[in-house]
């Protein structure tokens, strides 16, 4: 019996690549480090669009140990610490693991920034209104 996705409707084409990438992140996902994604309303006095806010709990980690790009259509955000072995623990509670982690974008999604204060690393995203198309398409007859 074969399985049935949702981006299989036959109404929905060239959507496989969505679907693959779903699936990856999906199983990727292990909840560290913790995030907030926040909406921050639209300026209208301004004219600043509405935009989003992700916040990570990075604490311990200093702004080169992080790396925030953005591969094809994904927002990717890594830390790496760096062991220091010259300490002597007698309790270790605070782990110096990397993580990644990802998030899809959708068309359009521009990153603004990144910073980093207090142990949080934020980055502001915004996705301009786009332009309304419509766009007459020909028709050839043919005998």
């Amino acid at each position: 019996m074969s399985r049935m996705t949702p981006f299989a409707s036959p109404l929905l084409l060239g959507f496989d690549t969505m679907e693959k990438t779903l699936e990856r992140i999906s199983k990727a996902s292990d909840g560290y480090p913790p995030y907030n994604i926040e909406r921050m309303h639209a300026d209208h006095t301004s004219g600043d669009p509405e935009r989003l806010r992700i916040t990570l709990a990075v604490a311990g980690f200093c702004d080169e140990e992080l790396d925030v790009t953005i591969e094809e259509s994904q927002l990717v955000i890594r830390g790496r610490q760096a062991e220091q072995a010259e300490r002597d623990y007698l309790y270790r509670g605070i782990a110096a693991r990397q993580f990644q982690r990802v998030f899809v974008l959708a068309e359009g999604m521009q990153v603004l920034g990144a910073t980093l204060k207090n142990g949080l690393l934020s980055v502001d995203l915004v996705r301009p209104e786009p332009e309304r198309m419509v766009r007459k398409i020909n028709i050839s007859v043919s005998q």
